[in-house]
């Protein structure tokens, strides 16, 4: 029989002895297991009589089922996915938990509570998804809240984009933690930088304060700790050079540039950082907006690509030729390079074939493509493979951790490779050099979790 880590027993124990908890774990410490394991003990012993669980669609469908055969096989799980009826079939089905997409809130809570019947406890796979207290997936959510005697949250990146983030996650697990209003969580610790645009700078010594404030309820299982039962990890940047500067630097100064076949305005500086971006990959969109014949007063939009220079994809194929074609999971972050990609490697697939996991995990695919946004969460690829290649990188330190952590998770053998494709002095850099101020901050925070965690 498959046993839990020392660290997975104590964070259940911690689970089972507090009706609200948050989780926090580095990426593949085994949440999901750890998650099972509790909703087990709860159900066995009638603390808890039904479960939902809210995770990504692709860890409903890849991940909670079948990690249920191992951490919880007498207990009956059915996945809230797909359709309005195969939904529907799984709330009804009776089965003790059922695991549903955070895309499907508001189907459930507004347009379907009844079906929300019976349950009293739930589980956040991936606590980040309700953030945003401001939203509708949110809103819909909390109101249906005060059912649930148990509420437990997972999650890896607490604070990957900023100590405002917290908020909304301890509200949805307990609201005693950081209060009701969000405008009283700021006025408290963070000080007002512009009203208008409602941006708020932390106070001196908000982290630490609201780290103690929030230390009951959390376990955390020591990054460190955990990091060294695995391989290593190497991360490595890799620079090449755009064969012509112009059309970047022009754009960059006067956020235009006139091309042979299409002229590139820029409307404002967001639109430019994304610009720029396209173009230290090689290429950018000439996006147009025509009139609707058929529906005044809205537009059709087209796009199409201009390339500039192949440095990137001259590189990597450098790469994938020295590490002689071993298995390896590339990460593009627009839709120009994977079309690239796959003109190149038509053998490649991409995560949404059918049954890719499996198939990856067993070696049947030399390439895998993904896209942050799509591999984030839950997903095991670490059996297949030790290697991955960003064409770029995302500017979310939460989606470029969870990407890497794909591979370097528990139950990898092997050294990782990540290797970062870096157009030399382009906007590359600055969004590397982001994603390393957002990951101090997430450090920080887990340091006085840590000290807090140790005086107490």
């Amino acid at each position: 029989m498959i046993k839990l880590r020392p660290n997975q027993e104590a964070a259940v124990d911690f689970i089972y002895a507090h009706d609200h908890s948050l989780v926090l774990a580095p990426v593949g410490a085994g949440k999901t297991a750890i998650a099972q394991t509790s909703i087990k003990e709860f159900l066995q012993t009638g603390i808890a009589k039904r479960f939902l669980v809210l995770a990504p669609k692709r860890v409903c469908t890849d991940v909670w089922s079948q990690e249920a055969v191992k951490w919880m096989p007498n207990v009956g799980i059915a996945v809230a996915v797909g359709s309005p009826g195969e939904r529907l079939a799984a709330f009804v089905s009776g089965a003790q938990v059922v695991v549903m997409n955070y895309e499907n809130i508001a189907w459930l809570c507004d347009d379907n509570p009844q079906l929300l019947k019976g349950f009293d406890g739930v589980v956040y796979d991936e606590l980040t998804k309700l953030k945003n207290p401001s939203g509708k997936r949110f809103k819909s959510w909390f109101k249906r809240l005060p059912q649930f005697k148990i509420t437990v949250g997972l999650t890896g990146s607490f604070t990957s984009n900023g100590l405002e983030d917290c908020f909304g996650q301890c509200k949805v697990v307990d609201q005693k933690l950081l209060g009701r209003a969000k405008g009283a969580f700021l006025q408290q610790y963070f000080h007002c930088i512009d009203r208008e645009k409602s941006i708020y700078e932390p106070r001196e010594s908000a982290l630490k304060l609201v780290m103690e404030r929030i230390r009951p309820a959390v376990f955390m299982i020591d990054n460190q700790t955990y990091k060294n039962t695995l391989p290593p990890l190497n991360i490595i940047e890799m620079y090449c050079d755009m064969a012509d500067r112009k059309p970047y630097e022009k754009m960059k100064k006067d956020l235009a540039y006139e091309f042979p076949t299409a002229k590139i305005i820029a409307q404002n500086t967001a639109v430019v950082s994304n610009k720029l971006r396209q173009l230290a990959s090689g290429f950018i969109y000439e996006t147009t907006k025509t009139p609707n014949p058929n529906s005044p007063g809205k537009f059709i939009t087209t796009q199409k690509t201009i390339w500039v220079s192949d440095h990137k994809f001259n590189l990597l194929a450098e790469i994938v030729e020295e590490n002689q074609n071993a298995p390896t999971i590339i990460v593009y972050n627009f839709q120009e390079e994977l079309a690239e990609l796959l003109r190149r490697y038509p053998s490649a697939e991409t995560i949404d074939r059918l049954n890719i996991v499996p198939r990856w995990n067993k070696g049947e695919v030399p390439m895998l493509l993904i896209h942050p946004k799509s591999a984030g969460h839950g997903l095991n690829l670490q059996f297949g493979g030790s290697k991955m290649i960003f064409v770029s990188q995302p500017w979310s330190q939460e989606e470029y951790e969870q990407t890497i952590g794909r591979l370097h998770r528990s139950g990898q053998e092997h050294a990782v490779y990540v290797y970062l494709l870096q157009t030399r002095n382009s906007i590359d850099m600055r969004v590397l050099a982001s994603l390393g101020d957002k990951k101090e901050l997430s450090n920080l925070a887990l340091q006085e979790l840590q000290t807090v965690k140790e005086i107490v």
